[in-house]
């Protein structure tokens, strides 16, 4: 039976409706459900006459592979987006989902890439030195990041009020995916690095507006993710360090943490993970470092 492709794009509407919602999605996930979505809607109109199989399904992976826009993590991501909605879109019209044993496309585990510490005290030093009175935003930006492992859009999303400053002590609160919150302790770098910026740039960002925003723009309204990414990229090209990303900034907490000893468990719920599993990957980073470290330091390692 051929697809009724503006049956299905109803019943996406109806989807990205319901996530919102009944299930209370963040803005973020849905974002990322919708564009999914569309890349499928996309593939449909293209191949409305065949049945919704999985036969359909393994040749949209081979159409998102082929038009070499996406990375594999981000085309299993699309493949489960779709079973997510055959799933709710069989279960509403009372049919037996035609997908419902699909599997997405294994990826190999790939470990992360850490930047050196001495690669983040350069990128710091460089974006505090800038000429641009933005500096001590930035400088904030990334000291904050690096500090506390935070996702790009968890520091973006930041109010004043999730700074919690209690017996010479700074702990930030953090609202990760699925809208899970979580504490994290800020170091005596960042926090000097962010107190000077609330003292003695953010009132004139803000001038006569109000945001409870943490992080502004120049025109006093909160700090977009573009905005962000400029400005750790532009710092990364001035000083020639490649692989540099807010996420990298991440990945570096978590690999530090770890080769400083730091309980894997403890580094779980720092980075808000909801399983130990998906810390793991660090580890694996750790690891290889010790093995480089052995290889190139024993007399009989060769």
């Amino acid at each position: 039976m051929a697809i009724d492709s503006s049956e299905i794009q109803r019943s996406i509407t109806e989807y990205l409706n319901h996530l919102v919602v009944e299930r209370a999605l963040s803005a973020n996930t849905v974002s990322a459900y919708r564009r999914d979505l569309g890349k499928f809607t996309e593939f449909i109109l293209l191949n409305s006459s065949e049945d919704f199989s999985e036969d359909l399904l393994s040749k949209f992976v081979a159409w998102l592979r082929g038009n070499g826009q996406l990375s594999e993590s981000s085309i299993s991501r699309a493949v489960v987006t779709v079973r997510n909605f055959s799933a709710f879109r069989a279960k509403e019209l009372g049919l037996v989902d035609p997908i419902r044993n699909f599997a997405p496309p294994k990826i190999p585990q790939r470990l992360p890439k850490a930047l050196s510490y001495e690669s983040i005290l350069e990128l710091i030093g460089n974006v505090g030195r800038d000429a641009n009175p933005m500096a001590l935003r930035d400088a904030a930006l990334i000291e904050l990041m690096y500090g506390t492992g935070s996702r790009i859009t968890e520091v973006l999303d930041l109010k004043v009020g999730d700074l919690d400053i209690s017996d010479d002590a700074l702990m930030v609160r953090l609202t990760g995916k699925g809208n899970k919150q979580r504490v994290v302790p800020v170091g005596s770098y960042a926090r000097v690095s962010v107190d000077t910026y609330v003292a003695r740039l953010r009132p004139t960002l803000l001038k006569a507006k109000r945001s409870d925003f943490l992080f502004l723009n120049s025109r006093g309204s909160r700090l977009s993710r573009q905005s962000a990414w400029k400005i750790i990229s532009e710092a990364a090209e001035r000083l020639k360090i490649e692989g540099v990303s807010p996420h990298s900034l991440r990945h570096s907490f978590a690999t530090h943490l770890l080769d400083g000893g730091a309980d894997i468990r403890v580094v779980q719920e720092l980075l808000g993970h909801s399983s130990v599993t998906t810390t793991q990957i660090y580890s694996l980073v750790t690891i290889d470092r010790l093995r480089e470290n052995y290889s190139s330091s024993h007399p009989r390692a060769k």
